[in-house]
C-alpha cells in the first residue's frame, strides 16, 4: 500500500463516519458513501493512468536514454542490493573484507515506483491487446450473424 493510499484511507474513513452520523436516512447515507467512494476510486484510477502514460511515452521515446533510464536505474539499485546482501557478506566471511553501499529509504521507494511503473505498463499493454482481440472477435461474430441472415433470406 502506497503512502497516497494510506493518506486517502486516513481521510476517507472519518468522512464516511461523518456521513453516517449526519445523515439519518440509511439509504441516503449509503448512496452518499457509495458516491464518495466511487469518486475516490475514479481519481485514483486517473492518477494511475497518468503515471502509466508517462512510462509508456518514455518507453516509446526517440532517445535511447529516454527509453532506458528506468531500467538502468533499476539495475543499479539491484546491483547495490545484490552487493549488500550477497556479495559483501560472503567476501566478509571469506576474506574479512566487504564493502556495502548505503541504500536510503528514498531509493527503496524509487525502486518500488519503478517496478510499479513497469508493471502498470505491462498491464496496460496486455489489457489493450486483450481489448483489441475482443473487438476483433465481436466484429467476426457480427459478420457471421450478418452472413447467416443473408443466407437465410
Amino acid at each position: 500500500m502506497s503512502i497516497i493510499d494510506k493518506a486517502l484511507g486516513a481521510v476517507v474513513s472519518p468522512i464516511l463516519d461523518i456521513v453516517d452520523k449526519a445523515v439519518t436516512d440509511k439509504d441516503q447515507a449509503a448512496a452518499i458513501k457509495a458516491e464518495l467512494t466511487k469518486a475516490l476510486i475514479t481519481e485514483r484510477s486517473s492518477s494511475l493512468d497518468a503515471r502509466m502514460q508517462v512510462v509508456l511515452a518514455e518507453a516509446t521515446g526517440e532517445s535511447w536514454l529516454q527509453r532506458n533510464w528506468r531500467p538502468i536505474l533499476m539495475l543499479t539499485i539491484v546491483a547495490i542490493v545484490a552487493n549488500n546482501y550477497l556479495v559483501a557478506p560472503y567476501l566478509g566471511a571469506m576474506f574479512g573484507v566487504g564493502l556495502t553501499l548505503p541504500l536510503p529509504q528514498s531509493l527503496w521507494d524509487l525502486m518500488t515506483l519503478g517496478v510499479g511503473g513497469y508493471i502498470a505498463g505491462q498491464t496496460a499493454e496486455r489489457g489493450i491487446a486483450t481489448w483489441q482481440q475482443g473487438q476483433v472477435a465481436k466484429e467476426q461474430a457480427k459478420a457471421g450473424r450478418l452472413a447467416s441472415e443473408i443466407d437465410a433470406r
